[in-house]
């Protein structure tokens, strides 16, 4: 199956995100990661690629896409804070 060209930068910017706390590691014990960690962020990150994906499929003017872009990107950023530090105290964010 050949992937599009957008699918492929979607995909080689979430390799690119996950790299970064891997290198991290590697220059500091405050990032620590484990791999559920990395598998996690793969998920979310990928969920939120093939959202903004979607959004540019079936949104057909150029408000629509900006209005629907904005809520996919905040409502990853929110998982994404809340999952890092619990910032609702929910059961996702961990102990």
């Amino acid at each position: 199956m050949i992937l599009n060209k957008r699918r492929a930068i979607i995909l080689s910017l979430i390799g690119f995100i996950l790299l970064l706390p891997l290198i991290g590691m590697q220059f500091s014990s405050e990032v620590n990661w484990t791999i559920s960690d990395f598998i996690i962020a793969g998920i979310l990150l990928a969920i939120v690629g093939l959202s903004i994906e979607l959004v540019f499929k079936l949104a057909s003017t150029k408000m629509q896409r900006l209005l629907f872009l904005a809520i996919v990107l905040f409502l990853g950023l929110l998982i994404w804070a809340e999952m890092a530090v619990g910032i609702f105290g929910s059961p996702i964010a961990g102990s």
